[in-house]
């Protein structure tokens, strides 16, 4: 017999309800454990993780009817279906993250302990009533996402990077090093890639600042995008990325995929970190190198961080132009001083003047995203880096974002404008056929 009962009217108090609610739900807990346990004992896993989420759904229904009426369980159709989900989901699923990894609308999913669930959706940061079990609970679901990959996560190596099956960043702590039990972060993957209407769409800039970048992007001039985390510098690579012409061949370089460029002749490669034995690690620097190997017309690396810092600059220098690359930084300039200590970074023994000089002449523009206090991501900053007559560095804006205030319910309130700067890369543009009129430029 089950242990559900039906309400009878009023009859019972709050507190009675609280504890029918809560033997209910131990009542569940105990059926998806112990029909886990029957569905890994008895049914063939692997044949069933290879059928299509339908299919799967369905033998697994069928294999706790089998189970249900062998044992004389009986269950009202509700609660028959989130027993079969909670199964599903745990056996051959990320548990409690399905629905919200199935969301579309959320971004960025934060889990800071067993008790406490953070999303971030439509751009606002928000605690869900969803929980695991134990911190036990959290680890497994963490286990289910890298050992496909290889690789593990425990207290002598209580930090990993992995990705999900849709191309989901994610990243785990766990104890020592986390102080408040496990700690995970999603980075969702949008399986249809924002495109430049998107963008226009949501606010990001404006018209305007749309047709410069598709045109500097053409006219093969180097990019450098800066940001803050989650100010969407990788949304803006793609966008941009998608505006190289598709008779060039494009190398794509990322620590974990995310880039999706719709078009022919684009070939991606991934980093890889050590193994095991603490063997076999594949930096980006590595494969920049590599990538000069393989006749690319454009290489776009997902983000800079280190030493790959100066072979990207170097391949910018040496004939691969209209390069695109990102950097966490939060202004422009932050942005060169933070690729100049990068190049440090690769050894190179130089003054800081010359390594200046070098970088002013491998980049062209830098494009700075931010995401503003209200969630809203914009991009504030486009800025053209030229050596002036004098021979001395100048960077130039050429559009920005002005905050003119916030609105009662947080909203920052501002407007796109173009400076007034005219900038020096329009002979360039007009050599690749793309002529922009001069009053684009001005207020």
């Amino acid at each position: 017999m089950s242990l559900f009962v039906k309400k009878a009217g009023g009859n019972h108090s709050d507190s009675q309800a609280t504890s029918r609610m809560a033997l209910e739900n131990q009542y569940i807990n105990e059926l998806v454990e112990h029909y886990k346990t029957r569905i890994l004992k008895e049914a063939n896993l692997e044949m069933l993780t290879s059928l299509p989420q339908g299919e799967m759904r369905l033998k697994i229904e069928q294999l706790i009817s089998q189970f249900m009426s062998e044992e004389k369980i009986i269950l009202p159709r509700h609660d028959k279906e989130i027993l079969l989900t909670r199964i599903i989901d745990e056996s051959v699923g990320f548990g409690p993250l399905e629905p919200l990894l199935n969301d579309p609308t959320i971004t960025e999913i934060l889990i800071n302990g067993y008790k406490e669930i953070y999303i971030e959706k439509l751009g606002k940061l928000q605690q869900v009533p969803i929980r695991f079990r134990d911190d036990n609970h959290v680890r497994h679901v963490i286990d289910r996402i890298v050992a496909p990959l290889g690789r593990r996560i425990d207290e002598s190596s209580p930090m990993v990077d992995a990705r999900l099956p849709d191309g989901s960043r994610v990243n785990a702590v766990i104890p020592p090093i986390s102080l408040n039990g496990t700690l995970v972060s999603i980075r969702k993957f949008r399986k249809d890639p924002f495109k430049m209407t998107d963008l226009l769409n949501f606010g990001t800039l404006n018209e305007s600042m749309s047709v410069f970048l598709d045109a500097i992007v053409k006219s093969k001039m180097n990019i450098l995008i800066s940001g803050g985390t989650g100010s969407g510098k990788t949304t803006l690579l793609n966008v941009l990325g998608n505006s190289i012409p598709a008779k060039e061949r494009v190398i794509t370089i990322e620590d974990s995929a995310e880039l999706r460029l719709d078009k022919p002749n684009v070939v991606g490669m991934e980093a890889r970190p050590e193994n095991v034995e603490g063997e076999g690690e594949i930096t980006i620097r590595h494969l920049v190198k590599n990538s000069l190997r393989m006749r690319p017309d454009r290489i776009i690396v997902g983000e800079v961080r280190g030493a790959e810092a100066f072979d990207m600059l170097q391949a910018m220098n040496t004939g691969h132009e209209g390069s695109i690359t990102t950097v966490h930084a939060n202004t422009p300039f932050d942005a060169l001083r933070r690729v100049e200590g990068m190049v440090i970074m690769a050894g190179m023994d130089l003054p800081s003047h010359i390594i200046r000089e070098y970088i002013v002449g491998a980049l062209d523009f830098i494009v700075q995203a931010s995401r503003l206090t209200d969630g809203t991501r914009k991009i504030t900053s486009i800025c053209e880096i030229y050596r002036n007559n004098d021979g001395e560095i100048e960077i130039n804006e050429i559009f920005t974002f002005k905050r003119t205030g916030m609105k009662s319910g947080g909203q920052v309130e501002g407007h796109f404008t173009p400076t007034g700067v005219i900038p020096r890369c329009l002979e360039r543009l007009s050599v690749f056929g793309i002529d922009l009129p001069e009053k684009l430029f001005t207020a």
